[in-house]
């Protein structure tokens, strides 16, 4: 803290200052009035002799008072904090982006396309660091390209989204629409770049297919705007989830990762056919049919004709439930027929255990509740995790 009394002369008159022991550098009373000379001179340059006039500085050396706060706020001309200077600024923006990413939306992406991943491999040596190379090489382009799917849907999903999920950054307005429209640009430009740099055709036929159906899926254009009809949104989570990134990425590690001859076993047709499945149940009310029972407001009043908006909350969220318990039904048959005692073992076991939580989770939700419909929303993708994880020891 700076001092004054390396600044100021002795005061010739003590009675006009109000810190007398800091040494003589204020009057006690301003005015914009003329004031009395003391001497023929103005009292307050003879108290503060060298030291500069400016009220501000002022403000920083009176540091006793007690309302003075220690932690000097930069602020504009305007005299509002500057947002750059703001500690909450980056904090803020760091959480509006990871909001706007949908972050399990690509948990499932790295889980998925990491379990693929593992089909390929047959011995322990295979785990070798091309291979981890070639499967981040997967995983960086897919995870971007997640961000531009995701990201699209919300640009043209913001009016939809202040009514069922006001919670999003670009609803919110915590993420600007340039900033959204610009993340998702760079997402897609680097996602493609990165598919056409790597050289791996089967990936990059990946990302274009991704790109294509994401766009069509949200884009409102003629033909486009998929999630209007259920079928088409049906189309667009089958194909994408079912079926393109089993192959694709499978292909890619097979063939240019290990350099093996491009051959489906038979444990990628299995992850086809139950993903095929398990899709085909998530696609019929729009991902996962969970996501519509809370949307069901939004929804009709925008015009996206979901199961929930037309059956109601009750119907459909049974319906997807018992046909998820199907889908893993289907998954301990194929389980059953492995040639591998520790496959059947496992797989059998493991889904009658997911699809018995599974039953008791849904019966303690309240269709009332949007928080509790949204968290089983949720508790969904887990599962799906789950099967991921209980893919690669299907052999």
């Amino acid at each position: 803290m700076l001092s004054l009394s390396a600044y100021s002369t002795p005061c010739p008159s003590p009675s006009k200052c109000f810190l007398q022991h800091q040494g003589c550098f204020v009057p006690s009373q301003l005015s914009v009035k003329k004031t009395h000379n003391f001497h023929g001179s103005n009292p307050f340059r003879r108290c503060s002799k060298g030291f500069s006039s400016s009220f501000s500085s002022v403000q920083h050396l009176s540091s006793k008072s007690p309302e003075r706060n220690p932690i000097h706020v930069i602020t504009s001309e305007y005299g509002h904090p500057s947002k750059l200077e703001d500690p909450n600024h980056l904090s803020k923006q760091l959480r509006a982006f990871y909001l706007f990413t949908r972050p399990y939306a690509i948990m499932g992406t790295v889980f998925g396309i990491t379990s693929v991943s593992l089909l390929p491999l047959e011995t322990i040596s295979d785990l070798s660091p091309a291979f981890f190379v070639g499967m981040l090489k997967a995983l960086v382009p897919a995870v971007l390209m997640n961000i531009y799917t995701v990201g699209i849907n919300q640009i043209y999903d913001v009016e939809i989204d202040r009514i069922n999920k006001p919670e999003l950054p670009l609803a919110s307005g915590d993420m600007s629409m340039e900033t959204g429209k610009l993340i998702v640009f760079v997402s897609l430009m680097m996602s493609l770049g990165m598919g056409i740099m790597f050289k791996s055709p089967p990936l990059l036929c990946a990302l274009v297919i991704n790109f294509l159906l994401g766009t069509a899926y949200s884009v409102d254009l003629p033909l486009l705007r998929w999630k209007k009809y259920p079928i088409l949104a049906a189309s667009y989570i089958l194909i994408n989830r079912g079926i393109v990134n089993q192959l694709a990425f499978f292909a890619h590690i097979q063939k240019h990762v290990l350099g093996r001859p491009l051959l489906y076993t038979k444990s990628v047709l299995y992850g086809v056919a139950f993903m095929c499945i398990c899709s085909t149940v998530i696609a019929l009310s729009k991902i996962y049919c969970m996501k519509d029972i809370p949307d069901v407001e939004g929804d009709q009043e925008y015009g996206i004709q979901s199961l929930a908006a037309k059956l109601g909350k009750k119907k459909v969220f049974w319906l997807c439930v018992n046909m998820l318990l199907t889908a893993y039904g289907a998954g301990m048959v194929i389980g059953a027929l492995s040639s591998s005692m520790l496959s059947k073992i496992v797989t059998v076991f493991c889904h009658c255990v997911i699809a018995l939580v599974l039953q008791v989770r849904a019966q303690s939700v309240d269709l009332n509740s949007k928080a509790a419909i949204s968290s089983f929303y949720l508790f969904i993708w887990k599962l799906m995790y789950a099967e991921y994880l209980l893919l690669p020891l299907v052999r």
